[in-house]
C-alpha cells in the first residue's frame, strides 16, 4: 500500500517515482498472469508509468495510485489483445480467401494462364485496329505484332521498300502511345 506522504508530496515526480517503486512489482505480476508474457507485462507497465507521468502532474496523483495504474495497464492489455484476435482473425480470412482463390491442379494453372494469354491477345489485336490508326497502319502492325512477320516479309507481301513499313509501324506505335 502507498503510504500517505506519497499523495502529500508537493513534487509529483518524486511521488510518481516512489508509487512506481511501491507498486512496480505487484503490477507486472498481475499483468503477467492477464497477458502471459514478462516482457510484454513490463511494457504494459511502463506504458502506465508513461500514461502517470503525463497526467498525474496536471490533475493531481490519485488517492490509490498503484490501483489507478493497475487500471491503465489493464485497459491497454486489453485493447492489445483484441488487436492481437483481431489481426488473426483477419489473417486467417486473408488466407482462406487465398487458398479459395489458388488453382489446385497443374492443369487448372494452365488453363488459367491460357485464359490470361487469350486475353492478352484480344486486347493487343483489339489494340492494333484501334480507329486512330489508318488502314495500313493497323494491318501492318497486326501482322507485325500478331502474325510475328518481320518487316522485311511485311514489305514483301505490300510490294513496297522495307524502310516504309518500319516507318509505318513506327508511327502506328507513337499514335497509340
Amino acid at each position: 500500500m502507498v503510504s500517505s506522504w506519497v499523495v502529500a508530496t508537493s513534487d509529483p515526480h518524486r511521488a510518481i517515482e516512489a508509487v512506481w517503486r511501491i507498486e512496480s512489482a505487484r503490477l507486472i505480476a498481475g499483468l503477467t498472469r492477464i497477458v502471459r508474457d514478462v516482457g510484454h507485462a513490463e511494457d504494459l507497465a511502463h506504458d502506465a508509468l508513461v500514461t502517470a507521468l503525463e497526467r498525474w502532474p496536471e490533475s493531481g496523483i490519485p488517492k490509490n495510485p498503484g490501483a489507478w495504474l493497475m487500471a491503465t495497464a489493464k485497459r491497454r492489455a486489453i485493447d492489445v489483445l483484441r488487436r492481437g484476435r483481431r489481426f488473426e482473425e483477419k489473417q486467417n480470412a486473408i488466407g482462406a480467401e487465398i487458398e479459395a482463390l489458388r488453382p489446385t491442379s497443374e492443369r487448372e494453372v494452365a488453363e488459367a494462364e491460357a485464359e490470361t494469354v487469350g486475353d492478352d491477345l484480344l486486347r493487343l489485336m483489339f489494340i492494333c485496329c484501334h480507329p486512330v490508326l489508318s488502314e495500313d497502319a493497323r494491318v501492318v502492325l497486326t501482322l507485325r505484332l500478331l502474325g510475328g512477320l518481320t518487316t522485311e516479309e511485311i514489305a514483301r507481301a505490300f510490294l513496297v521498300p522495307s524502310t516504309t513499313i518500319g516507318q509505318r509501324i513506327v508511327r502506328a506505335k507513337k499514335t497509340l502511345a
